[in-house]
């Protein structure tokens, strides 16, 4: 209820009566004044009680001060409703004087009243100086008039408001005792008035209207009219009932003739129907369980009318059953060579995942009844997930189809919306399995690991029968009711962070990771697909548009740092209009970009070396981290400042890391003589340990190792090698523990330009899985202690870099082994 409004309902709540506020000095009224509360939408009449509710301050207070000081309240109806804070030009003059009976304190600052009308005033004059509205008024004293008009008009007023009051729904009974019990005219027509459902432009004018004759005769029209109003109402109403009862009738008929024809072998329109869906039921050769079910469901149809609400949901629940390729498989045609040649077409590279793809397709065609894993292509977005499964659709045969669970929270969408539910559909299996036409499609379930959870269930765990190869043959989807083998069906799933899909889930696939690409990589897949595709949709040919290999590798170290191609492929999109515009214009017809053009096409390099740089002094060492979408280079800052022997970590580090930060203090303290570290004077300063890109979440064990040498060069004052990066958890012994992501943390330092790495020594089950051009060029000391790591990583004293750099190698047992030509990786985004 809106505040100065009148209630409907009587106010609820402990009765309190509010003081005001004590250091709110209100000057006493004069004695023809009156406290004036403005309403909306509501006129008292003298004689009534009614219940108003208050919520402006203004009127809270007014309602408050007439309380505490016994005093009667003015009651004006606004002009326009809308206004906030009505002035004096924004009420009528005249209103209605009321005692307040009580007053209620609600909530959240409403408040009610109940007020008893008790005569009518008019407002002389509007005073200044309150907190509230003031008015000196004049109050009407009104004089009964007697006489047979009087009368008669008297009787008639209460006839016709007892017929309004009888036409009216769940009107009071009380009501008419009152109004029959009324002998006074002017009181008579106030409560007629009052009772009736009026406008308040017409409460109003009867308020204002002081002969009580023509108020008699004015608020009699107002009923007469009312009443009339209301029969039409009634017989409206009736009208309806009856053109209900003759549909019912109409309906009944209908089934009789319908009855009649097919006793007469003649067929209406809804029997066709019927007799088509028959036939392609016949026709669809169901499972026996399902053809029963969707039979059943028909003979409902056939006894249902067309004008039930049913009708329609049924009709296109028997749609969906038809329409489902029950026997419908596409031939598979597994070839081995033709799937490896197209692997190799479509893919540049990959070796061990089209090795694992190919391993799969050849026991499916040898045992193609047997029970194969689901597949989860695990990598960074942008290596080419997707594509996969497209080309592992055209070397089977089959029919491709992609369902997204980015953000799917409802198991619903797995399995289905009950059929109770209006608008309910059938969940994306089912869905993706109609599209496609066939029920052994390859179904690629996308972004797994984005799965949400909520109230409406958790749909991985509607997943769980989806890809068990043991249960899917009998998957029941909600919104069928009936089993649906799934069991045909080439699952591959994609995921960018394997360890959040739900352990019960990823039990159920096979782990393929996907690496990132090494520079090289991306210039062979940019020359072999993306700048064709990017010259194709910019409408140029090959000869319009050339880019040379120096271009494609500066654009790839200076333009992109990711371990996918998409930004490649937008750089080069970029580059490709840039030129379109010149050919359009008619400036060139055959464009050779080189790698001096890029800074005019693309504008300044937006990725730089900045190892060197961050380095060059003590205190600055360059660690390894993993990201969901690969991996990346990390700085470890240190500095030292005068204090009380405090270590501060800065850069949104979680617990992980900074328990890395203070294992790597207390193990250089615990080894402060052998470092050559004064411990008395380490005691009384403030280390700070920061981590740059501050905005940046940051967890995990790994940095322990350049924590450690980045602490030890800022204590020593030995600056680390601005060509090495670390990883590596430490423990208080100073031992170095194994990591993951390795492979995608050395390509992220060969991205960087770094090309001496240092990893935990029992890591080196993992140097099988870095591409072979990354091991060509790259020198790899394996640590198991970090005195190791500091021999390596940290120059002597006095020493330049190109000393340090020179005899690295005899500080700890390097790998380095020489590589054949790099292997071709995936060429397509994901």
């Amino acid at each position: 209820m809106t505040s100065d409004e009148m209630s409907s309902e009587h106010p609820s709540g402990a009765e309190a009566v509010v003081e005001p506020s004590r250091s709110l000095v209100i000057p006493r009224l004069p004695d023809d004044a009156l406290i004036l509360l403005p309403v909306r939408n509501m006129v008292l009449f003298p004689n009534m009680l009614v219940p108003v509710g208050v919520g402006r301050s203004k009127s809270i207070l007014a309602a408050r001060q007439a309380v505490q000081h016994d005093q009667p309240i003015g009651v004006l109806l606004q002009k326009d409703a809308s206004i906030e804070d009505p002035g004096p030009d924004d009420l009528h003059v005249m209103g209605g004087v009321a005692n307040v009976m009580r007053f209620v304190n609600g909530r959240e600052g409403h408040h009610h009243l109940v007020l008893q009308g008790t005569e009518r005033f008019r407002v002389t004059e509007f005073l200044e100086g309150y907190p509230f509205l003031v008015g000196r008024v004049e109050r009407i004293e009104e004089v009964q008039p007697e006489g047979p008009e009087v009368e008669a008009r008297m009787l008639a007023l209460r006839d016709k408001a007892l017929e309004a009051l009888e036409l009216l729904p769940q009107a009071p009974q009380e009501i008419g005792g009152v109004i029959a019990s009324i002998d006074e005219p002017g009181v008579l027509a106030d409560s007629v008035a009052g009772y009736l459902d009026l406008k308040s432009d017409e409460r109003q004018e009867l308020l204002e209207t002081l002969d009580v004759e023509a108020r008699l005769e004015r608020v009699l029209s107002l009923v007469d009219y009312r009443v009339e109003v209301l029969k039409l109402s009634q017989k409206i109403s009736a009208r309806t009932q009856e053109t209900m009862s003759e549909r019912q009738r109409e309906a009944l008929l209908r089934e009789q003739l319908r009855s009649i024809q097919e006793e007469l072998g003649e067929g209406d329109e809804k029997g066709e129907e019927i007799r088509e869906l028959e036939a392609r039921i016949d026709e669809a050769n169901m499972p026996e369980e399902v053809e029963k079910q969707a039979r059943k469901e028909l003979r409902r149809l056939e006894r249902m009318p067309e004008a039930a609400g049913e009708y329609s949901m049924l009709r296109t629940y028997l749609d969906w059953l038809l329409e489902l390729p029950w026997d419908i498989e596409r031939a598979e045609d597994i070839d081995i060579e033709r799937s490896r040649e197209i692997l190799d077409a479509d893919h540049y590279g990959l070796e061990p995942v089209k090795k694992r793809i190919l391993e799969h397709l050849a026991v499916r065609k040898l045992n193609p009844e047997g029970r194969s894993p689901i597949l989860c292509f695990v990598g960074p977005p942008g290596v080419g997930k997707t594509s996969l499964g497209q080309s592992i659709a055209r070397a089977t045969g089959r029919d491709f189809m992609r369902a997204s669970l980015g953000g799917v929270h409802d198991e619903a969408e797995i399995r289905g919306h009950r059929r109770t539910y209006l608008g309910a559909l059938p969940g994306k299996i089912i869905q993706s399995i109609h599209k496609a036409g066939s029920r052994n499609p390859v179904l690629m379930l996308d972004e797994m690991d984005k799965l949400g959870g909520g109230i409406h269930g958790d749909p991985s765990a509607a997943l769980l029968e989806v890809l068990d190869p043991a249960q899917n043959g009998t998957f029941q989807d909600n919104y069928l009711g009936v089993p649906f083998d799934l069991s045909g069906v080439f699952f591959i799933a994609t995921a960018n962070v394997p360890d959040q899909i739900p352990g019960p889930l990823r039990d159920r696939m096979e782990m393929i990771e996907i690496p990132g690409y090494t520079q090289e990589e991306k210039v062979e897949i940019a020359k072999r697909y993306l700048l064709a595709r990017q010259r194709e949709s910019a409408g140029l040919t090959a000869g319009q548009l050339t880019i040379t290999d120096e271009g494609l590798h500066r654009l790839v170290s200076e333009y992109t740092r990711e371990a996918g191609c998409r930004q490649l492929e937008r750089e080069l999109g970029a580059v490709a209009r840039q030129i379109a515009v010149q050919v359009a214009e008619g400036k060139t017809n055959e464009a050779v970009v080189g790698p001096d053009d890029l800074p005019g096409l693309l504008g300044s390099p937006k990725f730089e070396n900045e190892v060197a740089m961050r380095t060059s002094v003590p205190g600055v060492a360059t660690g390894l981290a993993w990201t969901p979408v690969g991996g990346d280079i990390l700085f470890i800052e240190a500095s030292r400042s005068r204090g009380s022997g405090r270590l501060v970590l800065t850069g949104q580090l979680g617990d992980v890391m900074k328990e890395s930060a203070q294992t790597a203090l207390s193990l250089i303290k615990a080894r402060a003589e052998a470092l050559d570290i004064d411990l008395e004077a380490l005691q009384n300063d403030d280390i700070h340990v920061h981590v740059p890109a501050g905005a940046i979440p940051k967890d995990g064990p790994s940095a322990g190792v350049a924590m450690y040498n980045a602490l030890v060069s800022l204590l020593t004052g030995r600056c680390v090698r601005e060509d090495v990066a670390m990883t590596g958890e430490v423990t208080l012994r100073g031992l170095v523990l194994p990591v993951g992501g390795i492979k995608e943390k050395v390509l992220a330092a060969r991205r960087a330009g770094i090309h001496t790495v240092l990893l935990p020594s029992r890591n080196r089950k993992d140097y099988e899985d870095i591409p072979e051009s990354a091991r060509a060029d790259m020198q790899f000391h394996w640590i198991e202690h970090v005195e190791q790591a500091s021999a390596i990583a940290l120059r002597e004293a006095g020493s330049s870099a190109r000393d340090n750099a020179d005899d690295s190698d005899s500080h700890s047992d390097s790998q380095r082994p020489q590589s054949p030509e790099p292997e071709p990786l995936h060429s397509m985004t994901d």
